[in-house]
């Protein structure tokens, strides 16, 4: 059901957080800053009028998800916060201390669900909009990410052993019969894969591998003897399958049974081969506002270029002149009205003032490299919780909106940190000259 209008009107007399709070506190700013009815408005349409209990007041919500990502906490953690953290209540919405927690942290799922990727990239456009002309720029920067989903390294083992283990529990749930547990098996040959790199034991464990390969596939085969024809497990019997036939060479593998999207992108780094999620791209302006961050398999990086371009026109309204690229997007020189910049041996034709000016673009590129390196750390990209395609989306996004708003934060801090400076440098330089014209006379 649609939330209840919150009484504004009816203040506490003795605490109030307009007449309390430290009025230059960035996240006191930003609560005056964001335009909060864009988000009443379009989210509301979301609700039931009439059916269900009234659900929690849309700028909680919101704000709690800003809040996660912003200070990089889960959603257990922002919901604690929240009851100790004044300014996190101010930002929500309210006008007085509540000793209480705002919802469960399940809530928070639950509304992600609800107001979707479109939802999201509400929050995204007006966390560029806070950053104001810095997001107005001509010419944009972009890069590519991998975004590590939450599974463990996956080897053929694991997801050998974890189907035994979903097989069992799947018939002692529907009450099947099961000719053999393998329990006392299993725990021998678990001992049998172990130190697999010493010359001595890695006879020992490849067969240990193939015998566990079998049991699954002989528990599968069980299970689907003993369930009736289209039962609700057969779209995971249908996995378990796919992954017992799977070869080191199979394309479109699976890499983990709870999140089978998962995709193996190899990005040549020495220290990771390897990293296991989905590639996420991010687009930069040169004043260091991202206005663009969108979710990929593991597609080409030139073929995301299109996509991403037009997501920057749906939330800046205005179409970049020039997009500067490195050399992993080599294909396109033009995309509509946005020329492709990609780095290259200069032309003989071109002036010294052509290529020191294009010299200095590239340059320029290269500072989205640590943007991404804050995303990830600061802002909840290194490692994504979030279940299927959708939450890949939108982690990216909200990590992106994390990093605007936070960016702006900081920009107000210094501001007001060089206006201190200032009005403490100028009484010191009043405070020298009286002494000098007392000493004078």
């Amino acid at each position: 059901m649609k939330p209840r209008q919150k009484i504004t009107n009816q203040n506490n007399l003795f605490f109030n957080f307009e007449d309390t709070l430290n009025q230059k506190h960035p996240l006191y700013i930003l609560a005056n800053k964001v335009h909060w009815h864009l988000f009443e408005e379009s989210f509301s349409l979301l609700y039931s009028h009439d059916i269900g209990r009234p659900a929690k007041p849309i700028r909680l919500m919101v704000g709690l998800l800003m809040l996660k990502h912003i200070r990089n906490i889960s959603d257990e953690s922002v919901v604690e916060q929240w009851s100790e953290n004044i300014y996190y209540q101010y930002f929500c919405g309210e006008t007085s201390f509540i000793a209480g927690v705002p919802c469960e942290a399940s809530e928070l799922v639950h509304f992600r669900h609800r107001i979707g990727e479109k939802g999201i990239e509400l929050i995204l456009k007006e966390s560029i909009r806070i950053n104001g002309e810095d997001s107005n720029d001509d010419s944009v920067n972009i890069d590519t990410t991998v975004q590590e989903k939450n599974i463990t390294f996956p080897t053929d083992a694991k997801l050998h052993k974890k189907i035994i283990n979903k097989c069992k529990k799947i018939a002692q749930e529907e009450q099947l019969p099961v000719r053999q547990t393998y329990t006392r098996t299993l725990k021998k040959l678990s001992i049998d894969q172990r130190f697999r790199n010493h010359p001595k034991n890695k006879t020992k464990a490849r067969k240990a591998d193939k015998k566990i390969k079998t049991i699954a596939g002989r528990l599968v085969r069980e299970l689907e003897r003993n369930l009736p024809p289209n039962s609700k497990y057969q779209h995971d019997l249908n996995l378990y399958k796919q992954v017992l036939v799977q070869e080191k060479g199979s394309k479109n593998k699976i890499y983990s049974l709870h999140e089978p999207e998962v995709c193996c992108i190899s990005k040549g780094k020495e220290h990771k081969k390897y990293e296991f999620g989905n590639k996420a791209s991010f687009v930069k302006t040169d004043s260091g506002v991202i206005v663009g961050a969108m979710g990929f398999r593991n597609e080409y990086d030139g073929h995301t270029l299109e996509a991403v371009l037009k997501q920057v026109e749906r939330l800046t309204d205005k179409t970049p002149k020039k997009a500067k690229v490195d050399r992993g997007y080599r294909g396109k020189k033009q995309i509509g009205e946005t020329e492709i910049l990609i780095p290259s041996p200069p032309k003989k034709n071109l002036s010294y003032y052509q290529r020191k000016k294009r010299s200095e673009a590239h340059k320029k590129r290269a500072a989205i490299e640590p943007i991404i390196g804050h995303i990830k750390l600061d802002h909840r990209l290194n490692r994504n919780f979030y279940k299927g395609i959708v939450g890949d989306n939108i982690n990216i996004m909200l990590a992106a909106a994390g990093f605007n708003f936070n960016r702006m934060m900081n920009k107000w801090k210094s501001s007001f940190w060089h206006f201190f400076q200032t009005l403490h440098l100028l009484i010191q330089n009043l405070f020298f000259i009286k002494i000098e014209m007392k000493t004078s006379f």
